[in-house]
């Protein structure tokens, strides 16, 4: 069945050479229109940070700088699996919530430009990337916000413990007599956004193979928690004499620990130095 599956799709992808693939990923970027005006206006409207741009431009931006090595016949797998995600996409518009049919749709678009991409490529940061660029933000801090602010306000807790007297009452913290509230901009929502989009563009700058990207994405995970901890157990410590801290050395602190965390995982995630896998920046 698989071999049949696989001939069907090489008959279907053959006539494709005959034009450039920046014609046929535009053809499927016009097909799947109405996903990208959504997530356009989510991202304009101020319902959502406008990070998912940043995203889509690293994608091009691995487009361009492969431009010349594109493949003249698309890779079959990659090939049908975009025909099918782009047809599940444009039947779920207006059916499934519009968040989720856009993901069908951001990642038939990543399964397009992997068919044309050469192999040296590592898919998985760029399927991870085409997941980056939709508008999550808003539905993450809705979703995941007050789990991490429980999660930061706990771990805060403990690391504070040998200093001061602490106790904790939702993602309240009582230290020392003074109350602190781990608020929404402490959940570390845009801090994990961050995180995996350096991880992700890191590992294809630097030819990062699949296997080694995976291997080493649950660290990604861990450098963000710490750092997000370590940020609000500090801004807590400092808040603890019922003082306000000042905008610029709150502001400071994150920004600091923002630098520090990237940087990690930027070297975690960096390849294996080989310059024949890594995407030319040059």
């Amino acid at each position: 069945m698989s071999f049949a599956m696989n001939v069907t799709l090489q008959t279907c992808a053959r006539p494709l050479n005959r034009l450039h693939p920046a014609v046929w990923l535009a053809a499927l970027a016009i097909t799947l229109f109405p996903h990208w005006f959504w997530m356009a206006r989510r991202m304009l409207d101020g319902s959502d940070d406008p990070l998912g741009a940043v995203a889509l431009a690293a994608i091009f931006c691995v487009i361009w700088k492969v431009r010349r090595e594109l493949l003249a016949t698309p890779r079959p797998a990659w090939f049908g699996a975009s025909l099918l995600l782009a047809v599940l996409a444009s039947l779920a518009w207006k059916v499934l919530p519009p968040l989720f049919a856009s993901l069908l749709a951001i990642t038939g678009f990543a399964a397009g430009m992997l068919a044309f991409l050469p192999a040296r490529v590592a898919c998985m940061p760029v399927l991870g990337l085409s997941v980056l660029a939709l508008p999550l933000m808003a539905s993450l801090q809705f979703y995941a916000g007050y789990p991490l602010r429980l999660l930061a306000a706990e771990l805060s807790r403990w690391l504070l413990l040998p200093w001061h007297y602490v106790e904790r009452e939702g993602v309240a913290l009582k230290v020392d007599g003074q109350w602190v509230l781990v608020d929404a901009a402490c959940s570390g929502v845009q801090l994990v956004w961050l995180g995996y989009f350096t991880a992700c563009a890191t590992a294809l700058l630097t030819g990062c193979g699949n296997t080694r990207f995976l291997r080493r994405l649950p660290a990604v995970g861990c450098l963000v928690l710490t750092g997000n901890v370590l940020r609000n157990a500090i801004l807590v410590a400092l808040q603890a004499d019922g003082q306000p801290v000042a905008n610029w050395l709150h502001e400071g602190i994150g920004l600091a620990t923002l630098t520090v965390v990237c940087a990690l995982i930027a070297y975690l995630m960096r390849g294996s130095g080989n310059n024949t896998e890594a995407i030319e920046v040059t």
